[in-house]
C-alpha cells in the first residue's frame, strides 16, 4: 500500500519479491575453521582439571559411613 494505485502497488510487490529471490540465491560465505590458540587450550585443560578435583572431593570420606 505504498501508492493509491493498485497496479503500481502490485508492481512494487513484484519488485520486492524479485529482490528477495535474488538475495536468497546468494550463497553465504563458508566459514574457515581455525585452530584454537595455545592459551585457550591451556585454559580449557586447567578448567577440566579443576572440575575433576571438585568432583573427586564430593565422594564419601574414608572411615565414616
Amino acid at each position: 500500500e505504498d501508492t493509491r494505485s493498485q497496479a503500481r502497488n502490485r508492481e512494487i510487490a513484484r519488485e520486492r519479491l524479485a529482490e528477495m529471490i535474488r538475495a536468497a540465491l546468494v550463497a553465504p560465505k563458508r566459514r574457515i575453521a581455525t585452530k584454537p590458540t595455545l592459551g585457550s587450550q591451556r585454559r580449557r585443560i586447567a578448567a577440566k582439571v579443576q572440575r575433576g578435583e571438585v568432583k573427586s572431593l564430593r565422594g564419601k570420606i574414608g572411615d565414616e559411613e
